[in-house]
């Protein structure tokens, strides 16, 4: 059975009172938002990054956990003036994959997460910054930019469930076509995905595999089944992952391709709930009635 489940989320905004109603797992009217925010971009391979960082500052904005900033890059080259005040945010969320970031602008971030930031990677975001090992070993896995068994190892979960790093030779980074594919729940038990069901479908998207890179502190909340009839690497690739760099925590997810891949409920609940604890430790959002079970995808439309 492949459903489909289409939700539309009203979104009150009075007074400085925001109040969520709907199946999306908040009914309480918040005051100021608890955190700050900050979506980067500028650069992206994906066209379509202007969208899906409108539609990730919305999902965050309607928790009423985060008021959203955005800090763009010149559209091309190296940007000497991008320089992001990082320590006015508890969460940084990178929408990027671009030329490199001024040193200064570098050294910055690496303190800013060193010292407690929270960081979310979305997607191509671990495309980025190939050679900058601090970055590397900040997202634990990446993709293309280079990346080779000199990154580190590749990294994947066994059909035991064992988590397996493989330090064969072999570039990072790769994906079939686009589909639909089942999430599996490895570590219920972690603040962002308690409550998830065992499996849930995610909507057609890149299944990015092969990720390679330190891993070190990685822990595994999700994986999906890289499956070789869809030119996979016939390995459980990790989906969801977390790690602590310094005093940071950083919430990870390869998902989230093109803005039908966005407007998963899982994806969104991913997001919302893993921007929440690498901004705090916690997270207390509940889950969406809408989240997606193993029978069929769902999604959000406006």
């Amino acid at each position: 059975m492949n459903t489909t489940r289409r939700i539309v989320l009203p979104i009150l905004v009075s007074a400085g009172i925001l109040a969520c109603a709907g199946p999306n797992g908040y009914s309480e009217l918040r005051a100021e938002p608890r955190w700050k925010a900050l979506i980067v971009d500028g650069q992206n391979n994906h066209g379509n990054w202007p969208q899906t960082t409108d539609m990730m500052k919305g999902y965050l904005k309607a928790t009423g956990l985060f008021s959203v900033d955005i800090a763009r890059t010149a559209p091309q080259g190296e940007d000497p003036a991008f320089r992001p005040e990082f320590a006015k945010y508890q969460v940084v969320v990178s929408n990027y994959n671009g030329a490199p970031w001024p040193a200064e602008t570098r050294k910055a971030f690496v303190d800013y997460v060193s010292a407690g930031g929270g960081f979310v990677v979305v997607h191509a975001a671990n495309n980025a910054f190939g050679d900058w090992s601090e970055y590397n070993t900040m997202i634990g896995l990446g993709g293309w930019g280079g990346r080779n068994e000199k990154s580190g190892p590749y990294v994947f979960v066994d059909e035991r469930g064992q988590v397996v790093r493989d330090a064969k030779p072999g570039p990072g980074g790769h994906h079939g076509p686009q589909h639909p594919f089942l999430i599996v729940t490895r570590d219920g038990d972690h603040p962002i995905t308690r409550g998830m069901p065992a499996a849930w479908m995610h909507v057609q998207d890149e299944l990015y595999d092969f990720l390679r890179g330190p891993g070190e502190n990685l822990k595994i909340l999700a994986t999906a089944f890289a499956d070789p009839a869809k030119g996979g690497s016939g390995r459980h690739e990790p989906m969801l992952m977390v790690l602590e760099y310094g005093k940071g925590r950083v919430f990870h997810t390869p998902m989230g391709h093109g803005n039908n891949s966005q407007s998963c409920s899982g994806f969104i609940a991913c997001l919302q709930r893993g921007a929440e604890w690498a901004a705090s430790g916690a997270v207390t959002q509940e889950l969406p009635e809408d989240f997606p079970t193993a029978d069929g995808v769902s999604e959000r439309k406006p």
